[in-house]
């Protein structure tokens, strides 16, 4: 998946599998480099596919089909979801309007079959909808000193200072487009985007030129994300209505129809969803699977989604989703056929320069 697979092997990547993709899992002490991105800058290759729709109905060809509202300026992207009939997630997507085209990224696995559903759909719209995936280099910048890096390598152009804006420049000879993101990982953060051809050069500006960056792999993506309180696709959002995960920046509730929208209105018109996303952080060593039941006292209320250790409490923290109505905090979780004490925990976990935009917000 990575379009610069020898360089990351050059740094001693260890790879590994998300969603049946290659993605470097880590350098080599994912710990040590968690914290090394909580205290400074790391620079992550995230794997997205990509999808282009060009024509002049493009925009309302895909807001037609996403869950909230397709910009219709360049330079401003959005955060949206496809859904099921049911409300259930299926696809996420960032949606950037690049002048004369949306730029779309999504899980990797989602690009393929999507473009080819919403192709057949095109009747008398004038939209060409392709996937691009392997025509880029996408490479993210996090950490409390990610705008600093930004500004220490980018010319023509200022580091974009709202979430999902973006900016083109150039870094070295290569051009580049920055973005802002939406913080997942609780810390400052941008993608910077570039031909495929110029992935290796970016790759070296980003990782040595200018504020140094420790480079970091899913591994620590993940527990940073966890520790955010960020819910991820394949442990919560996949299959889930977006009520439940309290992911109102993916929504927009005064919008025309989308498939799954009279669910997820009605949901919200009714005040609450039954069930929400919470932190729980649990005593002992032992880290619970996805799945694992939560219990408050005999009462089944819930499952954890995905759990770790977090390098910056040096506890076991989870996500899970439980009964909407649950009133305790003092909880358990049956790892193993035993009962571990939880206590459920405001979000996010670790406070960083930056807050998550999928930290759940309910009414």
């Amino acid at each position: 998946m990575s379009v610069i697979e020898s360089i990351h092997e050059d740094h001693g990547a260890t790879f590994g599998e998300r969603a049946d993709r290659t993605i470097v899992d880590h350098f080599g002490r994912p710990e040590r480099t968690h914290r090394a991105v909580r205290n400074g800058v790391g620079l992550f290759e995230p794997a997205y596919g990509v999808i282009v729709v060009d024509g002049d109905d493009r925009v309302e060809y895909v807001d037609n089909v996403v869950s909230n509202r397709v910009p219709a300026e360049d330079g401003e992207g959005c955060y949206a979801l496809v859904l099921d009939p049911q409300g259930g997630i299926e696809v996420e997507l960032y949606v950037y309007n690049a002048g004369e085209r949306l730029l779309l990224f999504t899980q990797p696995e989602a690009a393929e079959p999507l473009a080819e559903e919403w192709s057949e759909k095109v009747f008398i719209q004038d939209v060409d909808i392709r996937v691009a995936t392997d025509e880029y280099g996408i490479f993210g910048i996090h950490g409390p000193q990610a705008t600093e890096k930004i500004a220490s390598v980018l010319n023509g152009a200022a580091s974009p200072d709202r979430p999902l804006s973006f900016v083109r420049g150039t870094m070295g000879d290569e051009g580049v487009t920055v973005v802002r993101t939406d913080a997942l990982t609780g810390e400052e953060s941008f993608d910077v985007i570039c031909a495929a051809d110029d992935a290796e050069a970016v790759y070296d500006t980003l990782l040595n030129h200018g504020l140094n960056a420790a480079p970091f792999g899913y591994r620590t993506f993940e527990s940073l994300a966890l520790e955010a309180g960020t819910p991820l696709f394949h442990t919560e959002l996949e299959g889930e209505l977006p009520n439940v995960l309290g992911l109102r920046n993916g929504l927009d509730f005064e919008k025309g129809c989308y498939v799954g929208q009279e669910v997820v209105s009605r949901v919200e018109n009714r005040g609450q969803p039954s069930r929400r996303l919470v932190g729980l952080t649990l005593e002992g060593e032992t880290v619970p699977e996805g799945g694992a039941a939560v219990f408050d006292g005999d009462a089944s209320v819930g499952e954890v989604t995905r759990a770790g250790e977090s390098p910056m409490l040096e506890e076991i923290i989870a996500l899970a989703v439980v009964d909407y109505g649950l009133e305790s905090d003092e909880l358990t979780v049956r790892i193993g056929g035993e009962e571990v004490a939880a206590t459920r925990t405001e979000l996010p976990f670790v406070e960083g320069s930056n807050r998550s935009a999928r930290l759940p917000t309910y009414q």
